[in-house]
């Protein structure tokens, strides 16, 4: 049953993170439409703040599979 939990949790961190790379994505292509001239600091905070709902994503999906192994 905790690996029922477990996958769960991981799909929700995977949900999430998907959420929010999609927000984060959006709202740079807003902000690019509106200052073409900042589209190489846009993109790049964009991707520095990718990378880190990736990892914070990819930490959950860990803590909860180790969950399962407790």
């Amino acid at each position: 049953m905790t690996g029922t939990f477990a996958a769960i949790g991981a799909g929700l961190a995977v949900i999430g993170a998907g959420i929010g790379i999609g927000q984060v994505g959006g709202k740079a292509m807003e902000a690019i439409a509106r200052q073409p001239e900042a589209t190489g600091k846009i993109q790049t905070a964009m991707i520095i703040a990718a990378a880190l709902i990736e990892g914070a994503a990819l930490f959950a999906i860990v803590v909860a599979m180790m969950g399962d192994s407790a």
